[in-house]
């Protein structure tokens, strides 16, 4: 189960926390109304988000942080690296976007007793290939919870994945509407579920 920071609707804390393996975000706004279960936290190890999680308490001494066995760091560093130059010509107002983080989220992980592994720069650059199919508008780079689907389906090929709490909406330089397409493609193909679309799946059948 992948659960991202929107809505996920009425009866979906049940179905999450029912799961085998629960994956939130940064800082784990779908935890409650999104049920509880966490065993991985997936965030984003550079820029200003980073910064923000490491320096507060708050994030550190989240029941969600203390229970997840495991940090992804979504963002490749050698990837990162490479952006700062164009990103530099092309957006200068993001001038600390790929300031680095991942060190800090291992020292913290070793700390307090969890696995970090940062996300294959090769998981980055197959879905910005794989958007590629629908026109993305221009954008920086695909969200967060892009990454970590295009990283499940590769490592867990055979596992039954299911979405929640994916608006598709955000920051104005993810290539939201894009990856929307992407993500309808892989249910389409089944390779993921909604939990929202549930319902609707068996209500629309011969519309």
């Amino acid at each position: 189960m992948i659960v991202g920071n929107g809505d996920v609707g009425e009866g979906g804390a049940e179905v999450i926390d029912a799961a085998d393996f629960v994956i939130r975000f940064n800082e784990c706004r779908s935890y409650g109304a999104g049920g509880t279960r966490t065993d991985v936290i997936a965030v984003c190890n550079t820029g200003r988000p980073a910064k923000a999680m490491l320096a507060s308490e708050s994030w550190r001494i989240h029941p969600a942080t203390l229970e997840a066995a495991e940090i992804w760091s979504v963002r490749d560093p050698e990837k990162f690296a490479a952006l700062r130059a164009p990103l530099a010509v092309s957006h200068p107002e993001l001038d600390d976007f790929c300031d680095d983080y991942t060190s800090q989220f291992n020292d913290f992980c070793v700390q307090a007793g969890k696995l970090h592994r940062v996300v294959d720069i090769k998981i980055h650059e197959s879905i910005d290939q794989a958007l590629s199919a629908f026109s993305p508008a221009p954008y920086v780079v695909p969200s967060s919870g892009m990454i970590v689907i295009g990283d499940v389906l590769d490592r867990f090929p055979d596992d039954d994945v299911t979405l929640a709490g994916f608006g598709h909406v955000g920051w104005a330089w993810h290539p939201f509407a894009a990856e929307k397409q992407l993500v309808d493609s892989y249910v389409a193909a089944g390779r993921l579920t909604r939990l929202a679309g549930k319902p609707l799946a068996s209500s629309s059948q011969g519309a």
